[in-house]
């Protein structure tokens, strides 16, 4: 057994008050941090605001930031189908301005707009796709500078029909300088004024070119004067999404760039019986020349070539002159208008005819062998030094000047009236 003497019992005391100082220490630090820990926390707000999720905090004293007061609304609804190719997308503003508008299509192709100067609207800048789904982002920033976004997303109609442009140029090909640019549609167009507005022509050095309507289903294109040689052309089809009549829809998005070489025009002298070529404005080279016999005659004016064949077949009743002639071998025919004017080899008659006696139904004959075969004749030089878009004008004839809607002739028409329509 061990016992404890006065001493131990001494030195335990002292040990056991030293004990109960350090818990009492130790509870008086701990209800300080509790003190501290209500009074708030170093991100706490001070003055009014109690640290109790009061306005412009949250729990803990955070501050929020409030949402921008800019509203932005598209129509068509999201999700919308058969949505019209005109007039159906629209993008607004309301307590703020628009900023940014994205409108594409599903392949990922932009669709040019304008925001409007006061920031409250925003418009395709032409007609929509038809059967093509749209994705649409438009952002509006309030007067504090706060932004929100909106998106949707739609897909236009499918036509129950659809009117296609048969045009004349290709592109890459150079023409002459008389070239006109003429769509000839399947279908007649009733809304004009919107087609026109679908096709633009371009051109560099840049010129005023117009459109003119012959009847409702061809538009012809022209500057008020001939091409300058070395020009660059360009014919814009912006016709898919256009209404070109009730339920009638275009299809067609485009662009044909093509080039305008050298100057070449000719006259067919119907008194002289010649056929002058000038170059660039001057006097090139002359061939005796065979036109319209008096019962026959030739159309005078400005013709512009539009087509090229070596050899063309010529059938008299294609023309409404019965069994006058059929020839299925004119070699170096060079079609001037659609209802059959040519200019063209002749190896029928005799050399002696060139330049002396009109003999033939309206055309413009030269001196040429059968098959076309000698580089050397009249008719094979004009023809393999022309280009589609040159002009050939006859001039004193007996006849009428031609239709300018007759071929490629709007040439014989003045600028005022070519654009009054």
């Amino acid at each position: 057994m061990i016992t404890a003497t006065a001493g131990d019992t001494a030195a335990q005391d002292r040990r056991g008050r030293r004990a109960a100082k350090g818990l009492l220490a130790l509870a008086l630090g701990a209800a300080l941090l509790g003190a501290s820990a209500c009074s708030g926390s170093a991100g706490a707000s001070t003055g009014k605001d109690d640290g109790k999720g009061g306005k412009g905090s949250v729990a803990g004293g955070a501050t929020t930031t409030p949402a921008a007061q800019a509203a932005v609304t598209i129509a068509p609804k999201d999700g919308a189908t058969g949505v019209d190719t005109t007039g159906a997308l629209k993008v607004s503003a309301a307590k703020g301005k628009l900023t940014k508008v994205t409108v594409t299509t599903s392949g990922g192709d932009p669709v040019d707009g304008t925001i409007s100067a006061d920031g409250g609207s925003w418009t395709p800048s032409g007609t929509l796709h038809t059967a093509t789904k749209y994705s649409v982002s438009a952002t509006a920033t309030d007067s504090a500078g706060r932004s929100t976004v909106q998106q949707s997303s739609f897909t236009t109609l499918t036509p129950k029909a659809v009117n296609y442009g048969v045009f004349n140029v290709d592109p890459g090909a150079t023409y002459g300088v008389g070239m006109e640019v003429s769509i000839r549609f399947n279908k007649p167009v009733a809304d004009q004024a919107a087609t026109h507005k679908g096709i633009t022509v371009t051109s560099t050095p840049a010129v005023d070119v117009k459109g003119h309507w012959f009847g409702n289903q061809r538009i012809d294109f022209r500057p008020e004067r001939y091409w300058a040689p070395g020009t660059k052309v360009t014919l814009h089809l912006k016709l898919n999404g256009v209404q070109m009549s009730p339920g009638v829809y275009g299809q067609q998005a485009k662009d044909v760039t093509f080039t305008i070489g050298r100057s070449q025009t000719s006259v067919a002298d119907n008194t002289a019986k010649t056929l002058k070529i000038y170059r660039d404005g001057k006097f090139y080279k002359e061939y005796p020349a065979s036109l319209g016999d008096p019962e026959h005659t030739t159309y005078n004016g400005k013709m512009v070539i539009e087509e090229k064949d070596p050899v063309v077949d010529m059938d008299s009743r294609t023309v409404g002159l019965g069994n006058s002639y059929h020839i299925k071998d004119v070699p170096h025919g060079m079609r001037l208008s659609d209802s059959g004017t040519f200019a063209h080899g002749n190896y029928w008659r005799p050399t002696s005819v060139f330049g002396h006696v009109n003999t033939s139904h309206g055309c413009v004959g030269l001196h040429d062998v059968k098959g076309g075969g000698d580089p050397n004749t009249p008719a094979a030089w004009f023809y393999s030094h022309s280009l589609i878009g040159d002009v050939v004008e006859v001039v004193h004839s007996p006849d009428k000047v031609i239709d300018p809607s007759n071929g490629l002739n709007g040439w014989n028409m003045s600028w005022t009236t070519w654009v009054a329509n």
